[in-house]
């Protein structure tokens, strides 16, 4: 399939070699799809992800989603890829229930 075909089947999913060594992300933005994906995997309806991400719109939602079904490996290996190590987060949330209620 033709490069020309494939944009026309996600137009809203784009490449670019300086945004992110070139991984999938919204037309525009530097938001990756694989934010999109996994804001979807823990259960938040498409309908929903434009309220975590406002500048995002629905149908850059679904179009991400879209690709995402045709791209799940190569999806999936950039989210492992970006994954925070568990003692980070826990460490991460301690750190803010410690000093988030401190008044300065």
């Amino acid at each position: 399939m033709s490069s020309m075909s494939r944009e026309h089947m996600h137009p809203y999913v784009v490449r670019d070699e300086n945004v992110l060594d070139g991984e999938p992300v919204i037309r525009g933005t530097k938001t990756p799809v694989r934010a999109i994906v996994e804001l979807w995997r823990q259960h938040i309806h498409p309908e929903e992800i434009p309220t975590h991400l406002p500048h995002i719109t629905l149908a850059q939602v679904f179009d991400a989603l879209s690709y995402y079904v045709e791209h799940q490996a190569e999806i999936n290996r950039y989210i492992e890829m970006n994954r925070v190590p568990e003692d980070l987060i826990h460490h991460s949330l301690w750190y803010h229930h410690c000093f988030s209620s401190r008044s300065i």
